[in-house]
């Protein structure tokens, strides 16, 4: 049986630290406005994928083919409870950012979204190139479930894992806003390298997974941020990647696939007023 244990997780760790700074920040006496302004947020995420056509290469086989208008599917894990395992298990996402000038409307921000891509499954897949030294144009059932040579399946599962350096414009809404509620929209793009967990079996020969630098993402980002008395923000937020992986690991070979995604967020975040002092509040 299973031992239950009762010692914090790294992610709670960190979290319990990142409390601890709001804590000591909110508690300080300092009232002097300051140029710049970090922010963090962590949240989850859902998203929808372009068909993929997956090329994979494996010289000492003696093959090269594709597998043509895959489809491919997320697992977002949120849906089946948060609290009830690690918030790292999830699609989650996370952004750090931060405000570089006196209007504080310009920011930089890394961004990083942990998505999941799959192979669905039992989906009826075409498969044109070379096999086995052989010509091949042909289609089959890719399933899991298959036996022998006839088991397949495709995974980015431990994510797919789009990392971007944005940049950030925001406008601010002052017409629906108050001391209480300020009302942002954020503009951002950015590009980035790729980290993908890969995964895979394919005609029965499974791969060494893990985690490998993969490819190239850019995206375009727009959120709607509620901030609460000037710290605690609401944001959610629509988005369009497009990422080009390269020399995933699979059996005695490599794979390469490009997909759009069409990904939406809703995160929860922290502001912290930082940088040169600019002058007292009265």
């Amino acid at each position: 049986m299973q031992k239950l244990t009762n010692q914090p997780t790294i992610m709670q760790k960190y979290l319990f630290l990142f409390l601890a700074i709001i804590i000591v920040h909110t508690s300080s006496a300092q009232k002097k406005e300051r140029k710049g302004e970090f922010y963090f947020s962590w949240g989850y995420n859902k998203e929808y994928y372009t068909l993929s056509n997956v090329t994979i290469n494996q010289p000492e086989l003696k093959n090269n083919f594709t597998f043509k208008n895959t489809m491919l599917v997320d697992n977002p894990g949120w849906d089946k409870g948060i609290f009830n395992k690690a918030l790292s298990i999830p699609q989650y996402n996370y952004r750090f950012g931060y405000f570089l000038d006196k209007n504080k409307d310009l920011a930089f921000e890394i961004n990083f979204d942990h998505t999941k891509a799959l192979f669905k499954d039992n989906q009826l897949i075409r498969m044109t190139g070379t096999y086995n030294g052989a010509k091949i144009d042909s289609s089959f059932i890719f399933t899991k479930s298959g036996l022998g040579a006839a088991e397949n399946y495709y995974y980015l599962n431990n994510g797919a894992n789009f990392l971007l350096f944005n940049i950030v414009k925001r406008k601010r809404f002052k017409k629906i806003s108050n001391d209480f509620i300020a009302i942002d929209g954020l503009a951002k793009a950015g590009i980035g390298p790729l980290i993908p967990h890969v995964e895979n079996k394919l005609f029965g020969k499974n791969n060494n997974k893990g985690f490998q630098f993969g490819g190239w993402n850019t995206g375009l980002e727009y959120a709607l941020r509620s901030t609460f008395r000037k710290k605690l923000y609401l944001e959610f937020a629509g988005k369009l990647d497009y990422a080009y992986y390269y020399n995933l690991d699979v059996y005695k070979g490599n794979a390469k696939q490009g997909f759009g995604t069409m990904e939406f967020i809703l995160s929860l975040g922290y502001t912290l007023p930082m940088g040169p002092k600019l002058n007292s509040a009265k």
